[in-house]
């Protein structure tokens, strides 16, 4: 079985970042789909809204590269949350945990510019290279 998506749409909030008590970043954000199709002879325009995880130095990136009203396509898995609310309802809400983010050029240019790693993650890296 495999659990991946990709889509493409626009933010409908600029990314939020945050980091976890072990310092860990993640940022999210949310991402309107639009789809334009034809039933009947009319045009039928129909969005559907997703929030959007991004983990580790893929969130940082986000955070720093993109804001709201940009057009970006998001690849990553679905995951889906459940809670219960202080009725008693139980709700459930799909939300994509993103492996990749990029800006999408159809309608913008775009420069990159490569990040730079910490001399930290360097020295974690090589540790980890020698271990195996």
């Amino acid at each position: 079985m495999s659990n991946h998506t990709s889509l493409t749409g626009n933010l409908t909030r600029d990314p939020e970042l945050r980091y976890t008590t072990g310092g860990k970043a993640v940022a999210n954000f949310g991402l309107a789909v639009n789809r334009r199709y034809q039933q009947g002879g009319e045009w039928q325009d129909d969005t559907s809204f997703f929030d959007v995880t991004a983990w580790g130095d893929l969130g940082e990136n986000i955070a720093h590269s993109v804001s709201k009203g940009q057009r970006v396509t998001v690849t990553g898995r679905l995951d889906q949350r459940s809670w219960e609310t202080d009725a008693g309802e139980k709700r459930y809400k799909i939300e994509i945990v993103a492996s990749d983010v990029a800006a999408s050029m159809q309608f913008a240019t775009l420069k990159i510019t490569k990040t730079v790693r910490e001399q930290a993650d360097h020295d974690d890296d090589h540790a980890l290279e020698e271990a195996f």
